[in-house]
């Protein structure tokens, strides 16, 4: 087990997850043709609803242990490294046992709350049954993450990152396999299906912490330190510091969560008002809120990769008060997700109906909503970025203000602009995803005129990188565009829409990268010795860029 640098445990963390991902997309396929529309919308609406909560015990502990391990690695104060760890793991142990109880307890007026007056599809007690059955992950998801950021914070990234991917795979097993066997063997319900399908959580986070525990375990040297030496740092200061670090972590990840909670209920709402069909209502709001976002889960990939490497990395440079290097490092996250995330995010665009096609059950509505969402994955990835660095700079109350701008933003606007779609002739539950980016895009902004103004950080080399990075996207789209003009697939079949992906993906990628190499964007966002190291091993060292 080897440290990594900020690139490198950049690129493996990005690699890995978008990898994981993949793995994430790919298995919706088989599983969406076992449960069909009411067992997606089922899954969606217990998944939304459990994910706010695991953030609430979770998503704030690893990015704070992450960014405490590495502070106090940097300054030397290892007693006082390992008591954060150990109280850390103390705290989550309370936080999830309540969060998990209030789930289990509160599941029918949950479920209630959800379903509203709709009648003709799921009910409220299948609802409840489904939370119940998803609610024991909570007891386990949040110690693998205090032990994910344990490992970050010592610039670890490959074990954390590998242990997602165990996570990973073991959770789809679960979900393909148990709903496969209670529907199609045993005859089950669909609910029960349902229930063991979002239970996967709980078997992939246990595979998971298992694995990281006995890579602890094997490479427990590497941990060790003068336990006679102790530092004047208290626990209460310690336990003040996670609390302030962890707050505006579990603020952003809950806010985006409610974010899907909220458009969800708003889109039920509004199109129950509009008189729309409950089964199109039902699978309109699962398709906004939790199967576009599935596809979307690539584009995601690419902060939440940089993420992992980007805060103890900034975190060392801030303490060290290495400001060149902050705003070096400050530039590369925002450019680097941005350039890698713009030819998904277009290609995806470009392609909404034959991907939807593969990945669902053909559907009027299905492409429309992923045309427009793959835009709402690049704001929330942009958006994430910027908050993790004022948050990686000690800008806490920055963090709050941006987190509820665009959650407010979203809030207001969801329900005036889906109105307002309906009156002028566009898609209604558009208006859903238009207001999302609003928010999400309005944070961002916000938040780099902030850090710009009060830490002179000068965003020139990112405007530059994405102004040249414009040239491959415009060239990749007109092209791509002619192409499907006169090159005609069946999309509705599954061999037509797989067809039209593929030469899609293979000319728009030789269009993109040939571009960016020839501008040398390869060489900015990414870095040449990187690329000649990346190039080394894919070539086995035939092949290398110069200068």
């Amino acid at each position: 087990m080897k440290k990594n640098s900020f690139i490198e445990g950049t690129l493996i963390a990005t690699l890995i997850i978008v990898f994981v991902k993949i793995l994430g997309m790919l298995y919706v396929i088989p599983f969406y043709s076992i449960v069909g529309t009411d067992g997606g919308a089922l899954y969606s609406y217990a998944y939304n609803i459990y994910l706010i909560f695991l953030s609430i015990s979770s998503a704030g502990i690893p990015s704070a242990v992450s960014k405490i391990i590495s502070e106090y690695h940097t300054l030397g104060y290892e007693d006082a490294k390992n008591r954060a760890y150990s109280i850390s793991r103390k705290l989550v142990s309370f936080i999830s046992i309540v969060a998990f109880l209030f789930l289990f307890i509160m599941a029918e007026e949950i479920g209630r709350f959800i379903i509203g007056n709709l009648t003709g599809g799921n009910t409220y007690q299948d609802i409840a049954f489904v939370i119940r059955c998803v609610s024991p992950s909570i007891l386990v998801i949040p110690f693998l993450s205090v032990t994910k950021g344990y490992l970050q914070g010592h610039n670890y990234v490959s074990p954390s990152s590998l242990s997602q991917l165990i996570e990973q795979i073991v959770r789809i097993l679960v979900i393909l396999v148990g709903s496969y066997l209670i529907l199609k063997v045993f005859n089950g319900t669909l609910s029960l299906a349902i229930g063991i399908a979002v239970g996967g959580a709980f078997f992939g986070g246990l595979a998971a912490l298992i694995y990281l525990k006995f890579v602890m375990h094997k490479n427990k040297d590497k941990f060790k330190y003068d336990s006679k030496k102790k530092d004047k740092i208290t626990n209460k200061e310690i336990t003040k510091k996670i609390i302030i670090y962890s707050l505006p972590f579990i603020i952003i990840n809950v806010v985006s969560d409610v974010y899907n909670f909220v458009d969800q209920i708003l889109v039920l709402r509004t199109l129950e008002h509009l008189g729309f069909a409950t089964k199109d209502i039902e699978f309109i709001a699962s398709a906004i809120s939790t199967w576009s976002p599935k596809i979307c889960m690539i584009i995601n990939a690419m902060a939440m990769g940089m993420t992992v490497s980007l805060i103890p990395s900034i975190v060392s440079a801030y303490t060290k008060k290495d400001k060149k290097e902050v705003n070096d490092k400050v530039n590369k996250s925002i450019s680097m997700v941005t350039y890698i995330s713009l030819p998904l995010v277009l290609g995806l665009s470009i392609l909404s109906k034959p991907v939807w096609s593969i990945f669902y059950v053909y559907n009027d509505f299905g492409p429309y909503i992923l045309g427009l969402g793959v835009f709402g994955a690049l704001c929330a990835n942009i958006n994430m970025i910027v908050a993790t660095i004022c948050q990686s700079l000690n800008k806490y109350k920055l963090v709050y203000a941006l987190t509820f701008i665009g959650f407010i933003l979203n809030a207001i606007l969801d329900v005036p602009i889906m109105l307002l779609f309906n009156r002028i002739g566009l898609p209604t539950y558009l208006g859903s995803i238009v207001a999302t980016i609003i928010g999400y895009s309005s944070s961002a902004i916000v938040g780099m005129i902030s850090i710009h103004r009060s830490d002179n950080i000068s965003f020139k080399e990112t405007f530059r990188v994405l102004s040249k990075a414009l040239i491959p996207s415009i060239t990749m789209v007109v092209v791509l565009c002619v192409i499907n003009h006169y090159l005609v697939f069946n999309v509705l079949t599954f061999k037509g829409a797989l067809l039209k992906i593929i030469i899609n993906a293979i000319i728009g990628g030789i269009i993109y990268i040939g571009l960016s190499y020839k501008l040398h964007l390869l060489h900015d966002v990414i870095g040449i010795d990187m690329l000649n190291k990346i190039l080394k091993k894919l070539t086995l060292g035939k092949l290398q860029i110069k200068n």
